[in-house]
């Protein structure tokens, strides 16, 4: 009897010296706060948390925006790189504006998009049918837990390099996405949609995450970049063209339910 319970007790020792000499499991949960975008005055914060079967589950809470639907993405970079938000020194041609093709060099590729429904891959990406809308006080509130299944490979991994990106901004003050003020959207057209509003595709906030294992923050500010990752494992804006679709009837939709009267 004694044999045995000294047994017992070299065993649970050794269990506890284990435990000592091997580091704690890294926290899966990180963090964003958002800052605002093209002057949008939207703040909010993200919690990223990745469960123990793989599953990633995104929390936004968000205030400032303009009424209506806004498009949403993970942007980052799989293989080296470091990629942060966007600032005024990307306005490329001055005119106080970023578009989403001036921005896109600091955000890197978008990896998974913020959906509140079905597909997150990249032809969801700019679709505002499926996407959250911002009530008419601008809040928006966004909790979603996407199956492991539907993440890129690599994803969870290298979570603490991404970020998030929510777009859709009112340049002009009057409550809704039209083409009075900033006019056409050039990634729209490029992808051979016309009459989509630069508006809509303009970036409204980001969040650099931080958290276990996240990079700190670029002292002095967000405005560093860096050229983005050629992995294939990211959704390049070039096969966006489904979701672009999505947004034009987004937009016509925008207007019809959502449109505010004007402030002036």
């Amino acid at each position: 009897m004694r044999g045995n319970r000294l047994t017992v007790l070299a065993g649970a020792t050794a269990v506890f010296l284990l435990g000592l000499a091997c580091p704690a499991a890294a926290d899966t949960t990180v963090y964003a706060d958002l800052v605002q975008q093209n002057r949008s005055g939207v703040s909010g914060t993200v919690v990223l948390k990745v469960s123990d079967a793989g599953d990633l589950r995104v929390r936004i809470r968000a205030r400032g925006l303009m009424p209506g639907p806004h498009a949403q993405h993970l942007h980052g970079a799989l293989e080296g790189g470091e990629f942060h938000c966007a600032t005024t020194a990307s306005d490329a041609d001055g005119d106080g504006w970023l578009t989403n093709e001036e921005a896109s060099g600091e955000y890197g590729s978008a990896f998974l998009a913020l959906t509140t429904s079905g597909d997150t891959s990249g032809e969801s990406a700019l679709d505002l049918d499926r996407m959250p809308v911002a009530d008419e006080q601008g809040r928006l509130r966004y909790d979603r837990t996407i199956p492991s299944a539907r993440l890129p490979d690599g994803l969870v991994s290298q979570l603490s390099r991404m970020h998030v990106v929510q777009h859709g901004i009112d340049a002009n003050d009057n409550g809704r996405y039209d083409l009075d003020s900033l006019g056409e959207s050039t990634f729209a057209a490029g992808l051979g949609l016309a009459g989509v509003p630069e508006e809509a595709t303009n970036p409204a906030s980001c969040g650099v995450i931080t958290g276990a294992g996240a990079t700190k923050m670029p002292h002095g500010g967000v405005d560093t970049g860096g050229k983005p990752s050629d992995g294939n494992q990211s959704l390049p804006w070039a096969v966006v063209g489904v979701g672009m679709m999505g947004l034009a009837a987004g937009v016509a939709w925008r207007r019809r339910v959502h449109r505010v009267p004007d402030r002036s």
